[in-house]
C-alpha cells in the first residue's frame, strides 16, 4: 500500500470510486497508517451517509460538489487537530537570501538583520507565503491593512519601494516585481 511506505499525515479518500464503497477500506488504511488524519469527499450528502463515514474512522466528510476554499480549510483543521503544521505556520520561513522569524518577527537578507517596521514585516511575510503568486493592491490592503479602503491609495505603493530598499541588494533585480495593471508578485531568484 502506497500510504503505508510514504506515512502521510493527511489521506483524502473519494468514497465512491470505481464503483466501490471506500468506507470499507478505512479500516485497512487506520491499520497500516494510524496517525494519518482521513478525509473522505462523497457525493453522498445524506445525514446517514455522512454518520457513517465519521462513524468508520473518517476524521472530516465533504460532500461534493464543495468550495476548493472549503476543501483547503478542512485540510488546514485537520493539520491543526494532528498538530502538522503548514508551510504558512511554520515559525521560519527561507526564500533564496531571505529569512523570516515569524514567532519573533524578525527578518534577514544575506543573514543580516533587516530594521522593519511592523507594517514592512508583515508586508514581507505576506509576500513570502505567496511568493510566485499575484498579489492585486485590494488583497494587500485587506491582508496587511485590514482595510477595504480606496484602491487608489498609493499606500502599498509607498511601502514596497521602503521594502525593496530594505531587502534587494544594489545591482540586482527587486525581489518584488510590479505587474502594471495587476499588482505585484515576489520572485526570488536566489
Amino acid at each position: 500500500m502506497l500510504a503505508q511506505k510514504h506515512k502521510p499525515s493527511l489521506i483524502i479518500l473519494d468514497r465512491l470510486f470505481a464503483d466501490d464503497d471506500s468506507i470499507k477500506e478505512i479500516q485497512n488504511i487506520r491499520q497500516k497508517v494510524p496517525h494519518a488524519m482521513l478525509l473522505l469527499l462523497t457525493a453522498l450528502d445524506d445525514v446517514s451517509e455522512r454518520v457513517a463515514g465519521l462513524k468508520h474512522g473518517a476524521d472530516d466528510y465533504l460532500c461534493k460538489p464543495f468550495d476548493f476554499d472549503e476543501l483547503l480549510a478542512r485540510i488546514e483543521a485537520l493539520a491543526r487537530r494532528s498538530g502538522m503544521r503548514s508551510e504558512n505556520e511554520r515559525s521560519e520561513l527561507s526564500i533564496g537570501t531571505l529569512r523570516i522569524d515569524r514567532e519573533n518577527r524578525l527578518a534577514f537578507s544575506r543573514n543580516v538583520e533587516l530594521n522593519l517596521t511592523k507594517i514592512e514585516f508583515d508586508l514581507l511575510l505576506y509576500f513570502a507565503e505567496n511568493e510566485g503568486k499575484v498579489l492585486s493592491r485590494e488583497r494587500i490592503l485587506n491582508r496587511v491593512w485590514s482595510t477595504q479602503s480606496d484602491p487608489l491609495t498609493n499606500i502599498v505603493d509607498v511601502y514596497i519601494s521602503r521594502l525593496r530598499q530594505k531587502i534587494d541588494a544594489p545591482q540586482s533585480k527587486s525581489f518584488i516585481q510590479t505587474l502594471r495593471g495587476n499588482g505585484y508578485r515576489m520572485r526570488i531568484n536566489g
